[in-house]
């Protein structure tokens, strides 16, 4: 959790997804977020600290994109968490056992480099991409 006394600020971001129920049981059940405020059309989250908000957009029609990056082709947009080394192998435990389809398993990116990280993508049930990771030294997140 962000603690509320750091000089990091929190972000906020909304999400348009197709269905709001499947989207509650995804990041509430599967994921694991503390739900917030809510209305008919949209959701809050705790997401380590940040206001996440699921919004309905039923109308999305967006073509993904994808990028090659570490021999892997990348789902852009995207988004996440850095988590400790830990806490993303238990997220990725979490998530097997949900029985999650993984766009890009878990594994070391980057290996031996400055940014040496542990990575994966999924996508919600609304298609947006989740990439989660975790630095092998969290001092090299912007490392050239």
């Amino acid at each position: 959790m962000t603690d509320p006394g750091s000089s990091i600020p929190r972000f906020h971001l909304a999400m348009p997804v197709d269905d709001l129920a499947a989207a509650r049981r995804f990041y509430g059940e599967v994921l694991g977020l503390e739900q917030g405020r809510s209305a008919d059309t949209w959701v809050d989250r705790n997401l380590s600290g940040h206001q996440f908000v699921t919004h309905l957009a039923p109308a999305r029609s967006d073509r993904p994109h994808r990028n090659a990056v570490d021999g892997h082709d990348v789902p852009v947009p995207h988004f996440g968490l850095i988590l400790p080394i830990p806490e993303f192998h238990k997220l990725a435990d979490r998530l097997r056992a949900a029985g999650s389809e993984f766009v890009i398993e878990p594994y070391v990116r980057f290996q031996g480099q400055p940014g040496e990280q542990w990575t994966m993508f999924l996508h919600d049930p609304a298609g947006n991409a989740l990439e989660f990771k975790a630095f092998a030294d969290e001092s090299r997140i912007f490392a050239p």
